[in-house]
């Protein structure tokens, strides 16, 4: 059976990952949740970000 995939709840849209570090890590990616879906799946790793409800609105030039 698969271990259950880890949730980390974040702050911004942009997040980085590295599984952790150490041997068990991965090549660190950067990942952008995008706000309409909310949280992003780390492709390395599985670990999902999920975007809180009430972190601040960033303003990207709309």
């Amino acid at each position: 059976m698969a271990e259950p995939i880890e949730t980390i709840k974040v702050d911004s849209a942009h997040v980085n990952c590295d599984g952790g570090g150490g041997s068990l890590g991965h090549p660190r990616v950067f990942l952008q949740i995008k706000p309409e879906v909310g949280e992003i799946e780390c492709p390395y790793c599985s670990r999902t970000y999920v975007l809180n409800k009430d972190a601040p609105a960033h303003a990207h030039g709309h």
